[in-house]
C-alpha cells in the first residue's frame, strides 16, 4: 500500500476503528496521518500511546482536510456525525471519502447527511476477523466514485483482511453471510467442545481440537476447492463422519441456517429503515 494516502479520520476508536489502525500501520502508513476520535479521553490516550497517531474528541478537527473519514460507530450515530463534519468536508479541495463502517445504513441515508452533492460515499460490511488482519469487507459505493478513491478506500480496508464489491441491494444479504457469520463459526464451535466434553473430553483438550479443526478447514476452504467436494473427501462410506453428517442433517442444520440468514438479512435491512 501507498503510505501517501493523505489524512485519514477515523471516527470512533472502539473495537473496529483500532483493528483498522492497527492495519494501516502494519501497511506501511505514517502514524501521524491517522487522525482518530474517541468519546473517552482515556480511550483516545491508550489509542495515541500504543500506535502514535493523533487522537482526540473533536470530529470536526478529525476530517479537517483528510483524504478518507471511516465512521466506525453504531449505526444510530452513523447519520449524526456525518451532519456533524459535513460542513467542513465540502470546504475541502479535493473529495474526502465518506466511509461508513456500519450496518444497516443505506447510501441514499449518507448522501442525504451530506451537504457536498458529488462526494464519494461507500458502505462498508466488516467482519470481526478483522482484529486479526483476517476479515471480510463487503463494499458497496456511490455513484460519485472514481477509480483512484476507489483504489485508495478500497486499498486501506485490505490492510485489514479480504475486499468483495458488490451492488448495494445485496449488501442485507451479504451481512448475513459474511457480518454475523463468525457468530455462527464461533457456536458451531463451542457446541463440538460441550459435545467433545460430553464424550469425556477434558474442556481444555476439547477446546484445542475444536478450535484447531476451525482453523484448518478454513484454510483448505480459501484454497478453493468447494465446500461439498471438501466434506466429501472427510466422508468415507460407512465411516464415522458420515454417520455424524447424516444425523446433523436429520437435525435440520441446513434449514436453520437458511433462517438464520434470513432473520440476519431482515434485521440488516430493518436498521435501515
Amino acid at each position: 500500500m501507498s503510505s501517501d494516502l493523505g489524512k485519514i479520520a477515523v471516527i470512533g476508536g472502539g473495537n473496529i476503528g483500532e483493528a483498522l489502525i492497527a492495519g494501516l500501520l502494519k501497511a506501511g502508513v505514517e502514524p501521524t496521518s491517522i487522525f482518530a476520535t474517541n468519546r473517552s479521553p482515556e480511550r483516545s490516550s491508550e489509542l495515541a500511546q500504543r500506535y502514535g497517531i493523533l487522537t482526540g474528541s473533536d470530529n470536526v478537527e478529525a476530517v479537517t482536510d483528510a483524504s478518507m473519514c471511516f465512521l466506525c460507530v453504531k449505526p444510530a450515530q452513523i447519520l449524526e456525525v456525518i451532519e456533524e463534519v459535513s460542513d467542513t468536508v465540502a470546504r475541502h479541495d479535493e473529495s474526502t471519502a465518506i466511509v461508513s463502517m456500519a450496518a444497516g445504513i443505506t447510501l441514499a441515508a449518507i448522501e442525504g447527511a451530506v451537504s457536498a452533492a458529488g462526494t464519494p460515499l461507500f458502505r462498508v460490511m466488516p467482519n470481526t476477523p478483522m482484529l486479526v488482519g483476517r476479515g471480510v469487507h463487503v463494499v458497496a459505493s456511490s455513484r460519485f466514485v472514481d477509480e483512484e478513491k476507489r483504489a485508495q478506500v478500497l486499498g486501506v480496508l485490505a490492510a485489514t483482511g479480504r475486499v468483495v464489491e458488490v451492488p448495494e441491494r445485496l449488501i442485507d444479504a451479504a451481512t448475513a453471510v459474511s457480518g454475523s457469520g463468525p457468530a455462527y463459526f464461533f457456536l458451531l464451535t463451542e457446541a463440538l467442545v460441550d459435545a467433545g466434553v460430553s464424550l469425556g473430553l477434558p474442556r481444555d483438550v476439547a477446546q484445542e481440537l475444536a478450535a484447531a479443526t476451525a482453523s484448518g478447514a478454513g484454510e483448505m476452504l480459501m484454497e478453493g476447492t468447494s465446500p461439498a467436494q471438501l466434506r466429501h473427501a472427510v466422508c468415507s462410506p460407512a465411516g464415522t463422519t458420515v454417520a455424524a453428517v447424516r444425523e446433523l442433517e436429520e437435525s435440520g442444520l441446513r434449514g436453520a441456517l437458511y433462517r438464520a440468514t434470513e432473520a440476519a438479512a431482515a434485521r440488516s435491512a430493518e436498521l435501515g429503515e
